[in-house]
Parts: C-alpha cells; structure tokens; sequence
C-alpha cells in the first residue's frame, strides 16, 4: 500500500509542478498546446479551445507543451516572444507550486499539533559542565555558525554539524550574546546521548501553528542545500544518493515501521505525507539551480539573453540555447540512469 501511495505522490509532485507553469502561462496569454497528466501512451484526451488535456498510462510525471518554447514559431502567443517578467514567471511557477504543497501538506498535519518544542533552554541537565561559562538556563538559542536555530531539532542538527567550537548566539535578558569559539560537545548524561541541554515548548495556537509549518518549511530548503554542499565537498558520493526507486523504497520502509510502532495506518501515512512534503521543497529547490533543462537554467539563460540583447543590439537565436538544454538533458538522464542502477543494486543486496 505505501509503495502505491508513494508512487502516486510522485506523480501528484510533477503534475503538480506542470500545473503550475500552465496555469501562470495562461495566465499571461501564452498558447499552451498540450497539458498532460501522466506520461506515456494517451489512455483520454479531450480538445479544449486551444489546448488539448491528456491523462497517459504512466502515473509518474506530466507536461505542459506551450507553443514556441525552444524556438520562434511566429506565433504572437508563443513562449519564445514573450517578455522577461511572462517568461520568468512561468519558469518559477513550476517551483512555486511545488514548495506550496509541501508547506500546504506540513500546514494540515501541524494543524492537529498540541505542543511545539522551541530553542529556549529551560534547564541544563546535573553534570553539565559548560552551564557556568556558556549555555545557561533561561538563554534562548538563537543561532550556530551563523544558522538560524528555530527549535529544539535544530540545535541537534547545526551542532551535529560544527567542528570543535562553535560561535554561538543566545537570547539572554532581551539581548543577544555571542558565545565565540564555544566548545560545546555531546556526552552522556543519565537521561540519554545529549548535549546537556533540557528545552521548552510552545502551546500549539493558530498563530504559532503557522509559524512553525514556514519554519519547517524553510528547514527543507536548508537541508537540500546541506546536501548539495555534502555532494560537492565529498562527504557522500553518488552511491549514496537516491532516485525514484531509492525514494519509494524509503517511504515504504518509514510507513512499515512507523505502522509497527504506533499499531496505526494513520500515523503512518502522516510520516508519509511529511517525506512527501520535504520531496515536494527539495524538486523547488532542485529545479532552480542553474543547469541546462532545468526550470534554473532556463532562467539563467533569460538574464544571459538579456544581457547579450543590451550589448549586441539583437536577440540571439534561440536554437542554440535548445541545443544546450538538449544536451543538459542528456546529462540528466545519465545521471538519473546512474542512480537508478545503485537503487537497484541496494534492493538486490
């Protein structure tokens, strides 16, 4: 059942994401030529106005195809004749789309929340034997090496991350106070592997339920650009990486034994529906980047475009730009043919 649910959760995220780009194209007068659900063989189609609505036979993906987006068709209504701010916006929907729904889906299962943890220390925990000299009871923890700490979580996470020091900030006494160089290390205390460290929590009203979903929110954006950094500093490889297969495997698990542990199918679709939300930010994010194919390239080759029509006077021609993104395409595939092959591998080990 997880596996069905996460699969159509991917198809829900890209579907999603090309609604996006078609409803904003349409709502800038661009001619879109096609809007599918689904890619694939065409199991229904029904011929709109000027636009042709498809659901195919695969449940992974979707397309908008708008009139002229590689190339100049002649049509006043094509893409490629567009101005800056139609085309950008467009290209950014697809994106915008998909961080709504993830902070949609974290909006709805916060909403039965009672409680949220915050960074407020309340106690040091007996034997903690920086309380004299650092962190004390009462300090709110503002941020780590420069990271906005909003809860408990964060804390664990930025700290977890820190070489031997730290340059810390708390709120204390309505001010804020740098604890630089701060050697603040986890050691084992009789309630557990912390860090010393006993934090509050915040009764769960309207107001704070909407903070803490743009919080969470926000958190997802930081950890895909965490796990970009770990990518290009060489603290995972490829291998460590998943693709879809990798991704569908993990939400089965998590919804297995959050099932066994909690003897409720709900509470493990809630877990489900979290990962959803954070795979949701992460294709936001993702697709921004500035890589040919990517809604990101595209968008740096419009500022590239635009500089080049103010020095030379002429627009450049957009087929080479198509044959860049062609070629970032093939890249893509590649890599997602790569990953794909470590998936499998891990199920057959």
């Amino acid at each position: 059942m997880y596996i069905i649910i996460a699969i159509l959760a991917f198809g829900v995220l890209i579907a999603i994401h090309e609604f996006g780009h078609f409803i904003v194209a349409k709502a800038c007068g661009v001619k879109v030529n096609e809007f599918s659900i689904g890619m694939g063989p065409t199991l229904l189609k029904k011929q709109g106005r000027e636009t042709q609505y498809s659901l195919r036979l695969l449940p992974i993906g979707g397309f908008c195809a708008m009139e002229g987006e590689d190339e100049d068709t002649g049509d006043e209504r094509a893409f490629a004749r567009q101005d800056f701010l139609k085309k950008a916006l467009i290209l950014v929907a697809g994106a915008g789309m998909n961080f709504l729904l993830g902070f949609l889906i974290v909006a709805v299962i916060y909403s039965s929340a009672r409680y949220f943890s915050t960074s407020r220390v309340v106690e040091t925990v007996e034997g903690f034997q920086y309380a004299e000299n650092g962190v004390m009871a009462g300090d709110e923890i503002w941020s780590i090496d420069g990271h906005r700490v909003f809860y408990s979580s964060d804390f664990s996470m930025y700290m977890s991350r820190a070489g031997e020091t730290v340059d810390m900030v708390v709120i204390r006494d309505g001010r804020k106070v740098l604890l630089d160089d701060y050697g603040l290390k986890p050691a084992q205390y009789a309630d557990g592997y912390r860090y010393g460290l006993t934090f509050g929590s915040v009764k769960a009203d309207l107001w704070q339920k909407l903070k803490y979903t743009t919080y969470t929110s926000w958190n997802f954006v930081r950890m895909v650009w965490m796990g970009l950094s770990d990518l290009v500093t060489g603290a995972v490889g490829l291998r460590e990486m998943s693709g879809v297969v990798g991704i569908v495997g993990t939400i089965n698990e998590v919804g297995q034994q959050v099932e066994e542990t909690t003897r409720s199918v709900w509470a493990a679709i809630e877990e489900i529906m979290y990962l959803v939300a954070f795979i949701a930010v992460n294709l936001a994010v993702m697709n921004l980047l500035p890589i040919p194919a990517l809604d990101g390239g595209r968008i740096f080759f419009l500022f590239i475009n635009l500089i080049l029509e103010k020095v030379f006077r002429k627009k450049p021609d957009p087929k080479y730009e198509a044959y860049i993104h062609a070629a970032g395409m093939v890249l893509l595939l590649g890599l997602m043919a790569v990953i794909l092959v470590s998936d499998v591998m891990k199920l057959i080990r």
